[in-house]
């Protein structure tokens, strides 16, 4: 797909590119695919800035300036904004696009950040001409970006506060961790949902949205290095065992998570999990990784299912006993 030419085309390459991977044969360019890719892009630009939260909020504004237009006001309908898990897949597909692209931008980072400003307004602009406002791409563009970057730094923040404040000062392992922010992950998304919703299942058929939730955390945890496989599964609970949730270690990160998800102002249940489940993937990478890992990644995946499936079981056990 990425081709090495000279850098005056690059521009043209990476939007070639981005369109390639938001078309199909048979649907043509899917536009909201486009912005999380793009949304990608810029959020791997942010990170060659000291501070990328700020530079994120400088970007926005450049870009209303390069637009000659703010983004659109006032709440964006649920339906058009993708689910958590999507945004998660489709930003980070934006952001490898990015990395292969910054391997060839050798000499400053900051010019690749202004080149992508300068595409992201070409492709707004282009957007209008074929019907969509620029106001109401440059929302969703910001939205989307928004969570990208919520993401990343929740995911290495609640690693970093597990990893500092439980193993350094209250002796928990690294699999303590791995088993508690999965299973924060599954609480979440079980309280993301109506109650009538939340599946009392059995094995490893798992719901579809505790499976969109296992998928981030698997793939979190591949793109740092851990062998994808098909052990992830292995060792759940059998059928006709009691749900058993690791309660200890809920309770131990919970305050935890509570805290960090209300300073950055994320109240959303599904956007809290797919915090919690990239950060469990990263946790998984840190332990199972190097010469002598803590965890082997047969020990470690599993562990990580259990956690969290257990945990999603729990709140809908909650749920089935209260209407009872």
């Amino acid at each position: 797909m990425f081709s090495h030419t000279d850098k005056p085309d690059m521009g043209a390459r990476l939007y070639s590119a981005l369109i390639e991977m938001s078309s199909c044969s048979e649907r043509g360019t899917d536009m909201m695919q486009l912005i999380e890719h793009l949304s990608g892009v810029l959020v791997e630009t942010y990170f060659v800035f000291e501070d990328p939260d700020s530079a994120m909020e400088g970007s926005f504004h450049r870009l209303a300036l390069l637009l000659g237009c703010e983004p659109m006001a006032g709440s964006v309908d649920s339906t058009i904004i993708p689910p958590s898990h999507i945004i998660d897949h489709e930003t980070e597909r934006g952001r490898n696009a990015a990395r292969i692209f910054f391997e060839e931008w050798l000499d400053c980072g900051y010019e690749f950040h202004d080149m992508m400003l300068s595409l992201a307004q070409q492709m707004i602009i282009h957007w209008e001409d074929s019907g969509v406002p620029r106001a109401e791409s440059f929302r969703l563009l910001i939205e989307c970006t928004k969570r990208a970057m919520a993401y990343e730094i929740a995911a290495q923040e609640l690693c970093d506060v597990a990893i500092d404040l439980q193993v350094a000062q209250k002796n928990w392992s690294l699999g303590d961790c791995i088993a508690a922010l999965s299973a924060v992950a599954g609480r979440r998304v079980a309280l993301s949902v109506q109650s009538e919703a939340c599946e009392i299942f059995k094995g490893a058929h798992i719901p579809d949205n505790l499976d969109d939730m296992v998928y981030v955390m698997t793939q979190e945890a591949v793109r740092l290095g851990v062998p994808a496989g098909s052990n992830w599964r292995f060792g759940l609970a059998a059928n006709d065992m009691p749900v058993n949730a690791p309660d200890d270690l809920i309770e131990g990160i919970e305050p935890i998570c509570r805290s960090f998800f209300n300073a950055i102002q994320m109240f959303d249940h599904e956007d809290q999990a797919v915090c919690c489940a990239k950060a469990a993937g990263r946790m998984i990478a840190v332990a199972s990784g190097g010469d002598l890992p803590e965890l082997e990644p047969a020990i470690a995946k599993p562990l990580a299912m259990s956690a969290m499936t257990e945990s999603y079981k729990s709140v809908c056990m909650t749920y089935h006993y209260a209407t009872v």
